[in-house]
């Protein structure tokens, strides 16, 4: 391990991952303050962690020195889940995965999906009562499932949405409790949780299959959806195709990716709107300008200013995904110390976006805190939401969109107040980071 780095010492046989487990934003946040740029943590009795919190080592990691490392424990474990697919496979086949599904998310391509993103939203919003209490957070899981499965897959799960948000839901606390576990017992262990989480990924087949098999008997000669693009695709060396499991790996990794990380942040964009009525206020001005009561459209966007200011600054309060890991592959040297292989090098999202070197007042919303270049004054990685490098989230652009047209269709009619009923709003950092106990709010209409 590098000499001179100093960390939370623990308990003699676990370390530091009780401590981490229980709160682990309060933990790395502390730890940061406590230690600095570099802090070292112990996971059980031999796995030795490292949190980066300079900007410059982690454009090392991700970007100038990122064959030096793989996706480490969290990541593959979320293998179980999402099997090879591009958030967890690596090399060339990673390469080769992600230079297949490109086309789907090139901007033109992207831009138009708008239409059905909005179309998604304004049939959600049809059901809404003035002054009835929902589970917002829920309802915008059910709206990105339905805008990912069609935009991606031509598909409708409608039936389903509550079936999959619960296998899902069952997965990812699989996969976050796993990930910090120094006992690994194998998914043939029958625990009351390994059972629950095969039957949970049992859901999910079951759907993804099902479309998969719909498309195969009857392709879409006219459909330039991902999923045509994936059943199309043709190895450039050997002319083969993807198995259906190939295709399941890529489908299941968007479908879970594409749609839980968007619906945590507008979930987060709501709430926070909800205690700053003057920003709530000047978002409104904004869409009555531009739009006057008409439904947006992808051309909307760059007249919409200070929306795209709240959305970044919800990603930098409420990143989706709060951490990054890498494990050293073969020996690196990163800001001067010497990694080996094993070692784990963590990231924090979280922590970074709320670092005082950058950001005055960090736990402040302020979205106008990005109106003029504080992007380009700060560190390239002081704020990256979407990670960074070879393996930054190929659906940013598309989820940048989405949340646009989201807010601007619902913002013209409604608002959102947290109600008494609400436990305290808290962030629970699963594989993404979403409200813990959901997001109970009273929907009003919009007055005008």
């Amino acid at each position: 391990m590098p000499t001179h780095v100093s960390g939370p010492k623990g308990l003699p046989i676990s370390g530091n991952v009780l401590e981490f487990r229980k709160d682990p934003l309060q933990f790395l946040t502390r730890i940061t303050e406590e230690y600095g740029d570099l802090v070292h943590i112990r996971f059980g009795p031999q796995r030795h962690a490292y949190l980066i919190n300079d900007p410059e080592q982690i454009k090392e990691i991700l970007v100038t020195k990122q064959a030096h490392f793989k996706k480490a424990k969290g990541l593959q474990v979320a293998k179980a889940t999402v099997g090879e697919g591009i958030l967890t496979s690596e090399g060339q086949h990673h390469l080769r995965q992600r230079r297949l599904m490109q086309p789907a998310f090139r901007r033109e391509r992207v831009a138009s999906y708008g239409d059905v993103m909005v179309k998604h939203t304004a049939s959600m919003m049809e059901s809404w009562k003035d002054g009835e209490i929902r589970n917002i957070s829920k309802d915008m899981m059910e709206l990105t499932l339905a805008i990912i499965t069609e935009t991606m897959f031509g598909a409708d799960v409608t039936a389903d949405v509550s079936k999959i948000g619960d296998a899902i839901d069952v997965g990812l606390h699989y996969v976050s409790r796993k990930a910090t576990s120094f006992i690994d017992l194998p998914l043939e262990v029958p625990t009351k949780r390994n059972r629950e989480f095969m039957q949970s990924r049992e859901v999910l087949d079951n759907v993804i299959y099902s479309i998969i098999e719909q498309r195969r008997q009857k392709p879409d000669q006219e459909s330039k959806d991902l999923l045509s693009m994936l059943l199309a695709a043709r190895d450039e060396e050997d002319g083969t195709g993807m198995t259906d499991e190939q295709v399941r790996d890529e489908v299941m990794t968007i479908f879970i990716a594409g749609h839980e990380t968007t619906a945590n942040t507008i979930s987060w964009i709501w709430y926070l709107l909800a205690q700053h009525p003057e920003v709530e206020q000047k978002l409104w001005a904004e869409l009555d300008r531009v739009l006057a009561g008409r439904k947006p459209t992808v051309e909307d966007i760059p007249q919409l200013p200070f929306t795209n200011l709240i959305i970044t600054e919800a990603m930098r309060l409420y990143p989706a995904a709060w951490m990054m890991n890498r494990e050293v592959v073969d020996e690196v040297e990163i800001g001067g110390h010497t990694y080996k292989p094993g070692d784990t090098l963590m990231m924090s999202q979280y922590v970074m976006h709320r670092n005082p070197k950058y950001y005055e007042q960090p736990d402040r919303f302020d979205p106008e805190r990005f109106s003029g270049d504080l992007l380009k004054q700060n560190p390239q990685f002081a704020y990256f939401p979407f990670g960074g490098g070879p393996r930054i989230c190929i659906g940013n652009n598309f989820a940048l969109m989405e949340l646009a047209l989201i807010m601007a269709t619902v913002c013209q009619a409604f608002q959102f107040r947290l109600t008494d009923e609400q436990p305290v709003v808290e962030p629970e950092p699963l594989v993404t980071l979403r409200p813990k106990h959901g997001m109970k709010m009273q929907v009003r209409k919009r007055q005008r």
